[in-house]
């Protein structure tokens, strides 16, 4: 999972500007590393990773427990920085940010959704949802949380809460409460990792449907085959290190590929 929340705590104004031109990928990972002191260890838990993930694209991040996908969730996130090498997100170096200025990014660029929900038990649906307009939104959170509700069709569950949706509508409420600000980028940590098939195939639908009509850039991780599978593209990590990086027909090829160059 990805670790911890998004602060509701406004960060300290920061002006964040949109620096790509057309043809620059969003995301650019050049030689990225993650490195972890425990005690005298040093845990690499991303060891050399580049890649590149244009606006619009809609890529699922697989691997086991311990891959390192979990870890690259959290940098793409700006939840956490690299150790070394160089992380790219719409032409800023997101290593030479402030913990203010990752704040304001993760506030304006980037839509969590998590595998439990993270909904307040006491909140209706739609308060959980303007959860994240409590800031410089005014009287507007009402309409905006009732909108981003409405597409992803709980317009007639906004008044209920947690404990009384399912687990699929808890997630849809998660999806609505990350679409609210109107995000470039939505990051969906295992998000139907706690549901049934049927659920599942209904939040995999509204990720779809934002990717392909509003063309949102949706990054999936996921320990599933059949769910990263869906995706267009799809990025295989084993060991802190990419194995395979295409369409979904290549899932199982880089794990293949390593266990056999393991074997010589």
């Amino acid at each position: 999972m990805v670790v911890g929340e998004v602060s509701l705590v406004p960060p300290a104004a920061v002006v964040v500007v949109d620096n790509m031109s057309e043809d620059q990928a969003m995301i650019e990972l050049s030689d990225m590393t993650k490195v972890y002191n425990i005690g005298t260890i040093d845990v690499h838990a991303l060891d050399g990773v580049s890649m590149s993930i244009h606006r619009g694209e809609m890529v699922a991040i697989m691997g086991a427990s311990g891959s390192g996908k979990s870890t690259l969730m959290n940098v793409l996130g700006c939840l956490d920085v690299p150790s070394s090498g160089r992380y790219m997100l719409d032409g800023l170096e997101v290593g030479a940010l402030s913990g203010n200025q990752l704040a304001e990014i993760r506030n304006r660029k980037i839509g969590f959704v998590f595998q439990t929900y993270n909904l307040l038990p006491r909140l209706t649906a739609q308060a959980n949802v303007e959860l994240p307009l409590l800031y410089g939104a005014g009287n507007d959170r009402k309409r905006r949380a009732s909108e981003a509700l409405d597409r992803v069709g709980l317009s007639d569950r906004m008044n209920h809460k947690p404990t009384e949706l399912s687990g699929g509508q808890q997630q849809r409420v998660g999806i609505a409460r990350a679409l609210v600000k109107d995000p470039s980028i939505l990051l969906a940590d295992e998000p139907t990792g706690n549901l049934d098939s049927r659920s599942s195939a209904e939040i995999m639908e509204i990720l779809m449907e934002l990717n392909r009509d509003e063309g949102r850039t949706v990054i999936i991780v996921t320990h599933e085959p059949e769910i990263a599978a869906q995706a267009p593209r799809v990025i295989t990590m084993r060991d802190g290190v990419i194995v395979s990086d295409g369409p979904p027909e290549t899932l199982g090829q880089g794990a293949t590929a390593a266990a056999g160059e393991a074997q010589q």
